[in-house]
């Protein structure tokens, strides 16, 4: 506890970036907060939100010896924003989703689905940074290889805790499925994630290279 609060003052006092790591806890904070405010279900809530509880701690305790690119923390964030809402309202139930299955004739709340796509979307790039400073791999096929891998593991993985969660057999279980009736709601989950993981390296590889470039600058 002493070690994550001593970090977490450091996080904030670091020369040239406070206002970035002030602005990025703000935040974070102000929707958890939000988030936590008379949830839909309170199980749930804890849940959907936990990962990004986790997520902050391990920023935090080893922000000093692995701090992130900019372009991380900025994705980081928005994936942490997404667990939140979907945590207050549970997946089946964010209402903007639900306007926009009215308007689209849409037989489903998508949210659900568009958490699953950024679940593939920021591991991926967060595994990339990884592999990159620690140069795992010489081959760039082979890492973006990794990590697509990484990403589609991590998501089955997800989906078994979801199967586990169901096994409890009540009504927290059935908002933390959030299946909505559709049979291939799993394959389609994991479908999303590798899509997200393939479209992140497309993307966001060159702008991702460029911060590394800077970072290592700024670390040397």
């Amino acid at each position: 506890m002493i070690e994550f609060v001593i970090s977490a003052v450091l996080l904030l006092n670091e020369k040239g970036v406070i206002v970035k790591k002030v602005s990025w806890l703000f935040i974070f904070f102000v929707v958890l907060i939000w988030s936590a405010i008379s949830p839909k279900d309170r199980l749930t809530w804890w849940l959907e939100v936990f990962p990004a509880l986790a997520a902050l701690v391990v920023l935090v305790v080893t922000y000093r010896r692995f701090p992130l690119t900019p372009l991380l923390y900025g994705l980081i964030l928005f994936h942490c924003i997404i667990l939140m809402v979907g945590g207050h309202y549970t997946y089946a139930e964010v209402p903007l989703f639900g306007h926009i299955s009215e308007w689209l004739d849409w037989p489903r709340n998508n949210f659900d689905k568009l958490a699953h796509f950024i679940q593939g979307f920021v591991p991926a790039i967060a595994v990339r940074e990884v592999v990159i400073r620690h140069e795992v791999f010489n081959s760039h096929s082979w890492r973006n290889f990794f990590c697509v891998c990484f990403c589609l593991a991590l998501s089955a993985f997800y989906e078994l805790i979801e199967w586990w969660a169901a096994l409890l057999g009540d009504s927290s279980a059935e908002a933390f499925l959030g299946t909505q009736g559709y049979v291939w709601d799993t394959q389609s989950d994991m479908g999303l994630a590798l899509l997200g993981a393939i479209l992140a390296l497309v993307i966001l590889g060159r702008c991702h290279d460029r911060q590394l470039v800077n970072f290592r600058s700024l670390s040397s």
